[in-house]
């Protein structure tokens, strides 16, 4: 038996379980007066984009960067769009929604995790969409990871011995 927690990537069903995620965000995108002008005439693929996007930051397969171009493209995506705080937040909390909508695992620790990402990434976001932002496109893809591992149940855990305590 391993202590090594499995990636987030892992924990909330990889890439399937991603990509239902966000078809049903995006669907909600569409039907949100605030945030449907910023998000008409996306490309078909966005919600499978951005879903490996999570993904490979998460811990999963670097599809993004392999297919997308990585950190760069996606500061890119972002440049001049102006995104006010009031969308970021309705975006964060459009995403939660169909988080719970999709039953992404709602145990506090990925949802620390998951919370935790949505916030900082969606502020990054608000930054680089600043008129004249220049921000720096060689960047690394983020990783993210758990603020702690998954709690289990005490019967799930591995027993201590004498020789452990």
């Amino acid at each position: 038996m391993t202590d090594t927690p499995p990636s987030l990537y892992e924990w909330a069903g990889g890439r399937p379980a991603l990509v239902q995620l966000f078809e049903v965000f995006y669907d909600k995108v569409l039907a949100d007066e605030l945030l449907e002008p910023v998000f008409r005439g996306m490309d078909p693929g966005h919600p499978r984009h951005v879903a490996d996007w999570l993904g490979e930051v998460f811990g999963g397969p670097a599809r993004y960067s392999g297919e997308r171009g990585g950190h760069a493209h996606m500061i890119g995506r972002h440049l001049g769009r102006a995104i006010t705080e009031e969308q970021r937040r309705r975006w964060v909390s459009l995403l939660m929604d169909a988080a719970d909508e999709v039953n992404l695992p709602a145990d506090p620790e990925f949802r620390a995790a998951f919370a935790g990402y949505l916030e900082w990434g969606s502020r990054l976001a608000v930054l680089f969409s600043r008129p004249g932002a220049d921000p720096n496109t060689d960047e690394p893809m983020p990783k993210w990871d758990w603020p702690m591992p998954p709690w289990q149940p005490q019967e799930t855990q591995p027993k201590k011995t004498s020789a452990s305590s």
